[in-house]
């Protein structure tokens, strides 16, 4: 052993202090530490906070309260690297505090030193704590503003270049964080952030390629991003990407990013090129890719397994022997998740919007992949391919190539799930594919889809009976469909979609009310439903859509007389004009519809127009009640003869048939007085029988009959009292049950017996005359002579009309007069019945009321008699005059038409 050679210890210099450790367990002697001007000091105390917030969110709250916060910020500008480290390691854990963060957005010195702290000179510790301080800051916009500022993007892309993967993984969640700002978007593409990012999917960490996923589909939102993407081929990177079945859980997200790209016209383009989009559709719909299909036992399942074994492989000997135990992936493909199919099919949804993207998606079949995935077994699945078929039908190649390759029949099968959300959507691409295509229509009919979708009109889902009233209505265009699903009852089905309170609704339905309700049967099987008073109510609504779609369903109603009756027995004329009378709810559809009504119900059009075309055929029941004001109810006539006789105008009445109460009396008064003769013939032939038989002596006969004459005598009067009493009760009972049954019999307006003899005289004599234009000078006469003959002009007012009219009111009294009954008459009356009469023998003619009692006719003629061989000129309007010299014709535009008209 060698000899022990002594140390030589020098003592500390006499002015220099003694070091001494020193144990604190209270947090304010550490933060009263952070002030200290000794760096060793200062780096121990970072460090000694950094592990006390790190392990609760109210240590961090507390020590901010103790004013580390600030000291924090001071010392992470120090010049001392292991300070600088340790104290952005302790802020750094701090900000995910709120209170922190509010703290720091108030030093405006804050997110620089951050940002300062990412320059390649640092460690890597303190870019992994850097980023980490400035992803939390993020998370509020005003701080994403001055990280912008202060140029934080670049100095967080060029952190993604890191080889720690912490750094990596802080970096990018810091920059998806600052891409939920338009302005960060533009700056990671100035920075060349993008390749970075999708470099950043082949980690081997799942949560970088999550957050890298993450920032791509906020980044892929801005279209110059998504051009720089094309340039990177990063469809083909998200595709491959999708290929991994041990990346499943990301599956979603990398669709979501696919789908951002193929809503540009050009990426479609590209990955129509590669065959990217069928590779796509085949992992979508678990089938092989095309490329992979030729290599016999080579799936994609087996190819990613063998790459994983050779990866796991260099890991240990123990993984390669429990991957050999596991069956070859490469015998069944692994199916994609169900959310992942989800993602996909609202990514071709997306994509279709665009009339040249569906061309494409057309071109590479996407439509199977759709049809495939609606016999998954999901239900958010087969509501997004649903709704992207719906889209896609839009093309009008995809309709036939969806109906072609079956896309139908599972269609109508979900038809019937339970789920309202795939009732909706395919509602939807059921009324989208049987838009203007005939064919897709009868296939819906030939699968017995009809049945169903009626079925469906009772369906709580608003949304489903609206698209399911669509599909009907496109379906109506076909004579045959329409007979078929009116037979199936499909008019009264469509009662309860009207009392829907939802208003696409009730828009729908009215449009299948119309589409349906087009032949008398319907129309009668609508209105005993009950139907016309669902559709009278929809004029109330104050939507646009439902007003006019009611409108128009009436419209299609009214072409029915009956049905036109019961429109303005519920109100349905009165809503109509205040519609057209309206500046805001006025349409053309109401428009149409009161024509259509009017012309239904020709006194009404005449009280509210003043006019009648010769197309308006007066019949029996038509009745004249005067103009009546825009916001006046028109009334009935059969309420015009329950009115109590008054010294109004009297209303007009058309009625040329027989009245039936009359000749039912009639006929039974003649049938009772023949059994009255009948009975006392027979009785006075019995009287007579008696006193004839058993003949007696005179003598005998004045004894023995003084007191039989006076028994018989009073036996005789208490019978004829009987038979008074009998016959006076049977009377009674009559008029009572005769009251009843007319009280019970529908109400019988006065007929016309002398309009009738001028209808038989007008048909014998001027019925055959040869022109239209000796008709119509033969009838004028005919009518001046039975309206009290020619007046001559300047004697209108001495010509005696209203006293006779008011004796025919005081006779028959009632307001109501048959036109027939009328001896003396001036233009109204006989305008009116010159019209009457016209229309019964075809003579084409007009009736349009003036002011101040004015009527009058117009008729087309030829304005010179017609040659054989001669030359042919259309027809002129001329005036009939029917006052001052019957059977004469002015034109409608010469000076003494003009002077007929006025007063």
């Amino acid at each position: 052993m060698g000899k022990k050679v002594k140390e030589d210890k020098k003592p500390p210099p006499d002015d220099v202090f003694d070091a001494i450790s020193v144990e604190s367990r209270q947090a304010g002697t550490v933060v009263l530490m952070l002030s200290s001007p000794e760096e060793d000091v200062q780096s121990k105390a970072c460090e000694a906070i950094y592990k006390f917030v790190d392990k609760c969110d109210e240590n961090k709250k507390q020590l901010l309260d103790l004013g580390a916060g600030e000291a924090l910020l001071k010392l992470m500008q120090s010049e001392d690297r292991i300070v600088r480290r340790n104290a952005c390691m302790a802020l750094g854990v701090m900000t995910a505090n709120p209170d922190v963060r509010k703290f720091l957005r108030k030093r405006e010195e804050s997110v620089p030193a951050f940002i300062q702290l990412l320059a390649p000179e640092e460690d890597t510790v303190v870019h992994e704590f850097a980023a980490l301080g400035i992803s939390n800051m993020a998370t509020e916009f005003s701080s994403k503003a001055s990280i912008f500022e202060s140029g934080g993007v670049d100095a967080l892309v060029k952190c993604l270049s890191s080889s720690d993967p912490d750094v990596q993984k802080n970096s990018v969640e810091a920059l998806a964080q600052m891409l939920l700002d338009y302005q960060s978007r533009a700056a990671i593409r100035d920075a060349d952030g993008l390749n970075p990012l999708l470099e950043m999917l082949k980690s081997e960490f799942s949560i970088i390629q999550k957050l890298s996923l993450l920032a791509l589909d906020r980044a892929s939102q801005d279209s110059e991003n998504r051009s720089t993407l094309r340039d990177l081929e990063a469809m083909t990177v998200l595709v491959d990407f999708v290929a991994h079945p041990e990346w499943n859980d990301l599956h979603v997200m990398a669709v979501m990013v696919l789908s951002n790209l193929l809503e540009d016209l050009e990426s479609l383009e590209l990955v129509k090129e590669t065959g990217g989009l069928k590779r796509l559709v085949a992992l979508i719909t678990d089938q092989v890719p095309p490329e992979e299909e030729p290599k016999a036992g080579t799936g994609k399942g087996e190819k990613k397994a063998g790459s994983r074994a050779a990866k796991k492989s260099a890991k240990g000997s123990k993984k390669e022997e429990s991957e050999k135990d596991e069956p070859p992936p490469g015998e069944a493909i692994i199916p994609t998740l169900p959310d992942v199919k989800m993602c996909a099919a609202k990514a071709i949804a997306r994509s279709a919007r665009s009339a040249e993207n569906r061309k494409i998606l057309h071109e590479q079949e996407a439509e199977k992949m759709l049809i495939h995935l609606l016999n998954h077994e999901s239900t958010d699945v087969q509501t997004a391919a649903a709704q992207a078929l719906g889209i896609m039908s839009e093309n009008l190649l995809s309709k036939d190539s969806i109906r072609e390759w079956e896309g139908l029949q599972p269609l109508i099968k979900l038809c019937n799930s339970d789920n309202g959300d795939v009732k909706e959507s395919v509602t939807l691409a059921l009324a989208n594919l049987t838009t203007g295509n005939s064919s897709n229509c009868k296939e819906v009919s030939n699968l017995n889809g009809t049945e169903t979708l009626i079925h469906l009109l009772a369906d709580p889902r608003d949304e489903a009976v609206a698209n399911t009233c669509c599909v009907l209505t496109n379906m109506a265009t076909e004579e045959v469909l329409r007979s078929e699903a009116q037979g199936k009852g499909i008019v009264t089905a469509l009662l309860e979609p009207l009392k829907s309170k939802n208003t696409r609704v009730q828009a729908k339905s009215s449009l299948a009310v119309a589409a349906y309700v087009c032949d008398v049967d319907s129309r009668s099987e609508f209105r005993n439903a009950g139907g016309i008073e669902n559709m009278v109510q929809l004029l109330h609504s104050g939507n646009d859509e439902v007003r006019r779609n009611a409108a128009w369903a009436l419209a299609v109603c009214a072409v029915d007389e009956p049905t036109a009756i019961e429109i303005c027995k519920l109100g349905g004329m009165d809503l109509l004009q205040e519609i057209q009378v309206s500046g805001t709810r006025k349409n053309p559809f109401a428009e149409v519809a009161l024509e259509r009504l009017l012309d239904a119900n020709l006194s009404a059009k005449y009280a509210l127009t003043g006019q009648l075309s010769s197309t308006n055929v007066i019949e029996d029941g038509f009745y004249d009640a005067g103009q009546i004001r825009p916001n006046t109810k028109f009334m009935s006539i059969e309420d015009y003869c329950k009115q109590q006789l008054n010294d109004k105008r009297p209303v007009l009445f058309i009625n040329a048939k027989a009245d039936p109460v009359t000749t039912q009396s009639s006929s039974t008064q003649e049938m009772e007085a023949k059994e009255s003769s009948k009975t006392n013939v027979s009785g006075k032939s019995s009287r007579t029988g008696r006193e004839g038989k058993g003949p007696t002596s005179p003598g005998r006969r004045r004894t023995s009959m003084i007191p039989d004459d006076n028994d018989r005598k009073s036996k005789q009067k208490e019978k004829e009292e009987k038979q008074r009493e009998e016959e006076l009760q049977a009377q009674l009972q009559k008029e009572a049950e005769a009251l009843a049954t007319s009280e019970n019999q529908p109400f019988n307006p006065p007929t016309d017996s002398n309009l009738l003899k001028y209808l038989e005289e007008v048909t014998e004599r001027i019925l055959p005359l040869a022109t239209a234009a000796e008709q119509v000078r033969a009838l004028a006469q005919f009518v001046a002579d039975k309206m009290g003959g020619p007046i001559e002009k300047g004697q209108l007012p001495n010509f005696s009309w209203e006293l006779p009219l008011s004796q025919v009111k005081f006779e028959l009294k009632s307001n109501v007069i048959p036109i027939g009954k009328i001896k003396a008459g001036i233009h109204i009356h006989r305008a009116l019945l010159f019209k009457a009469l016209a229309d019964r023998i075809a003579l084409p003619c007009t009736l349009t009321r003036g002011e101040y009692n004015r009527a009058w006719n117009e008729v087309m003629l030829p304005e010179t008699p017609e040659q054989p061989g001669g030359q042919k000129f259309p027809p002129r309007s001329f005036i009939v005059d029917l006052i001052h010299q019957p059977g004469g014709i002015m034109r409608s535009d010469s000076p003494e038409a003009v002077t007929y008209k006025k007063l």
